[in-house]
């Protein structure tokens, strides 16, 4: 099923299927935004105003739009090429296991390439058994541990 898939930048007949994944990715990890957010971020897609950028996998048959990753070029103090950051990978349930997560990693993997980076990366969430045995296979697992600082509380008092 992998070599039936094609790649693609998204066009603005695209929104309603990038939206459903979108909200299909952030209804798997028990997200919500608000509608506003949703917009800016197809409008920063589509027009490719900053660093955000968008892959697209489709099935070439049907025409539908199977997955989804979300990429973006970042400067690190430890290298002088830019890096890479995989912020969100998303494929439709009934795809997943076909190979198409691979192939959307491997289209970001040629970008970051292509645009002469350092490094590739990303994040997932622990107990995502069925994304990480995939990843296993195609990048080591560091032992880094995420915290997230909420900038919209009142500092904190030494």
């Amino acid at each position: 099923m992998t070599n039936q898939i094609t790649l693609c930048e998204l066009t603005a007949a695209d929104k309603d299927d990038w939206k459903s994944l979108w909200l299909g990715y952030l209804e798997f990890y028990k997200a919500t935004l608000p509608n506003d957010t949703l917009e800016s971020t197809w409008q920063r897609i589509l027009t490719r105003s900053g660093s955000l950028r968008c892959i697209g996998a489709r099935d070439p048959v049907t025409g539908e739009l199977v997955g989804i990753t979300h990429y973006l070029l970042h400067e690190s103090a430890w290298t002088p090429k830019p890096v890479c950051y995989l912020q969100d990978l998303f494929v439709l349930p009934s795809r997943r296991g076909s190979g198409v997560g691979r192939i959307l990693i491997d289209a970001v993997a040629e970008q970051a390439r292509k645009l002469n980076c350092g490094k590739l990366y990303w994040l997932t969430q622990e107990g995502n058994a069925q994304a990480r045995a995939l990843y296993d296979k195609l990048a080591h697992l560091t032992e880094f541990v995420r915290y997230d600082f909420e900038l919209t509380k009142a500092p904190t008092s030494r």
